[in-house]
């Protein structure tokens, strides 16, 4: 069974998100107060966190922000404005995923699950090792400069795709179209947002270079 984390002040939601979920084989722990969900988050193991935007005490934003300071765990969150600068500022602070309300809770259901798969979905691949990284796809580890860097599930997944093929320039919507199911409302300037984390997290390397009017290309050269 998942166990999920859900932080969102509005108690009629919770109560029928929670029975819903066991319909799906997840246990929802729900808080109302993002300060508690983050000490609850601290002290018990979860699988995924559903993450009102609009929150007392601090918003979901800054939730998202304190939460990626000490977890990788997948991130859906919730905005009741279905705007794009919301969607655009939760991917570039850590979050996984987005539903506008209101949503189907099935939609909802559907994303946990695609997430949780993909954070603990494992690969028979050896480990590649390029000038100044190392990925261990078993582990989904990453190494840069012999320090390990921690990684949202979407950034491995563009890492891993790209370090698959050194050297291919790869489109917005190639990326787009190989990822899908990150964010189920897909559009280019997700991509960007995803490579510039993944850029900020890989430093002092730089394997990732812009090819104007192309799209990105890994360029590290592959060792083994």
């Amino acid at each position: 069974m998942a166990d999920i984390l859900l932080i969102d002040d509005d108690e009629e939601l919770a109560d029928l998100l929670v029975e819903y979920a066991e319909r799906f084989s997840m246990l929802i722990t729900a808080s109302q107060s993002p300060v508690k969900g983050l000490e609850i988050l601290r002290r018990q193991t979860f699988d995924a966190v559903i993450l009102d935007v609009m929150l007392p005490e601090m918003d979901g934003f800054e939730t998202c922000r304190q939460i990626r300071q000490f977890s990788d765990i997948p991130i859906i969150m919730l905005t009741a404005r279905g705007d794009v600068t919301d969607r655009i500022v939760g991917l570039e602070i850590g979050a996984d995923d987005y539903l506008p309300k209101p949503f189907d809770p099935r939609e909802l259901m559907a994303r946990l699950q695609a997430n949780i798969k993909r954070q603990h979905k494992t690969s028979a691949q050896t480990t590649l090792v390029f000038e100044d990284i190392a990925i261990e796809p078993e582990t989904q580890r990453v190494l840069v400069n012999d320090e390990s860097v921690s990684l949202t599930t979407k950034e491995y997944e563009l890492l891993i795709l790209m370090a698959g093929k050194p050297g291919e320039t790869w489109s917005r919507d190639s990326l787009l179209a190989q990822l899908t199911g990150s964010e189920l409302e897909l559009f280019s300037r997700s991509i960007d947002i995803l490579v510039s984390r993944l850029r900020q997290k890989l430093k002092p390397s730089k394997p990732i270079k812009t090819v104007h009017g192309a799209g990105y290309a890994f360029v590290a050269r592959r060792l083994s």
